[in-house]
């Protein structure tokens, strides 16, 4: 793999993906208070959901918070009716978060419009370029994971 000698549009495009991050989170924060909660708890219900059950460490894991931010973030999340805990069937000292699928379809119906939006968009590009795009996209999710590892033990 060679590096580009392309600096300024380097720059460019690291800059334009840190405003879309940050019109990202603007989003998911507008999502979060219409729902009624608070953006932590909204993106974790989203993780849940993503990814299925997992126990509160390994959702620690991921969201790179401690284990009392953790265990207050599940009570929020149940008590809104995102999650539930059952009993690990492997393991009856753990317990298992599990996502409410009702309540996620609920959450999908914020994504409506701004998900249509990206279909119009995406329409415009050919499947080469639509494949190219989501390479960088995942590459790019695989760098924001490995950083929020990488700092969690800054907390």
């Amino acid at each position: 793999m060679t590096m580009s000698n392309h600096p300024e549009l380097i720059s460019k495009l690291i800059s334009g993906l840190r405003r879309l991050t940050t019109r990202t989170v603007l989003f998911q924060q507008k999502a979060a208070h219409s729902l009624g909660v608070i953006h932590t708890d909204f993106k974790t219900a989203d993780i849940l959901n993503e990814v299925g059950p997992l126990t509160a460490g390994e959702l620690g894991k991921i969201t790179a918070l401690s284990t009392g931010s953790v265990t207050a973030l599940i009570d929020r999340l149940e008590q809104a009716g995102y999650v539930r805990r059952e009993k690990d069937p492997n393991d009856r000292r753990r317990v298992i978060i599990v996502p409410v699928k009702e309540r996620h379809a609920f959450i999908k119906e914020h994504y409506v419009p701004l998900n249509k939006s990206f279909s119009e968009l995406c329409s415009h590009y050919t499947e080469e370029e639509l494949s190219l795009i989501i390479g960088f996209i995942e590459k790019t999710i695989a760098i924001h994971e490995k950083e929020i590892q990488r700092n969690s033990h800054l907390d």
